[in-house]
């Protein structure tokens, strides 16, 4: 379980292939306080450390994973938001991430507006699960979305989360990974199910 408040960034340092998985290893500042066997959120894919070796750690993604998210299309050289899973002493900060992407989405473009940023994404399949002023997971970040369509929603970015995250990194055409609500997710269900 997550919040979607990104903890750090690490650098995709080597990627291997290994028939349908494909290894990450990431280079991080959080690497020598990471164990074997916890998870961590990379651009929201909860992923399992499965080595570590001084600042750079190894987690596996299955074909599964590939499909769903944008880690299929990582080089080395590029940035990732990393989340370790919430504490349950602390404070609750975002919203409830569970670091299961559900879809990609498009970015149609970026505006700047008084030092903040405007993104305006496009989602494939439709907005069915996005509300207005509801949560949503962009690459792991907790944010807010409004403007929606039928195809499409914004969120906005302070320059904090510009500054700490990759989302300085998207521009028009680039991919991001997107975890809708949960409880919008558990709502949709129950209501097909009484539709059905």
């Amino acid at each position: 379980m997550f919040t979607g408040i990104i903890e750090s960034m690490g650098t995709v340092s080597t990627i291997e292939t290994d028939g349908g998985n494909v290894h990450f290893y990431i280079r991080s500042k959080i690497t020598p306080e990471l164990k074997v066997d916890q998870s961590v959120a990379h651009n929201g894919v909860c992923l399992t450390v499965v080595r570590i070796d001084k600042d750079v750690y190894k987690v596996t993604a299955i074909q599964e994973t590939l499909d769903k998210s944008n880690l299929g299309k990582l080089k080395p050289g590029d940035k990732v938001n990393l989340e370790r899973s919430m504490a349950s002493h602390g404070r609750f900060d975002g919203h409830v991430v569970q670091g299961h992407v559900d879809k990609v989405a498009i970015c149609q473009n970026v505006k700047e507006e008084d030092g903040s940023y405007v993104f305006r994404f496009e989602v494939p399949g439709g907005t069915d699960l996005i509300v207005e002023k509801g949560s949503i997971s962009i690459n792991g970040i907790s944010l807010t979305c409004f403007n929606v369509t039928d195809s499409s929603f914004e969120v906005a970015i302070i320059p904090f989360t510009y500054e700490h995250t990759n989302i300085c990194d998207v521009k028009s055409g680039s991919t991001v990974n997107l975890e809708f609500d949960i409880l919008g997710k558990y709502v949709q269900k129950m209501m097909a199910s009484r539709l059905g």
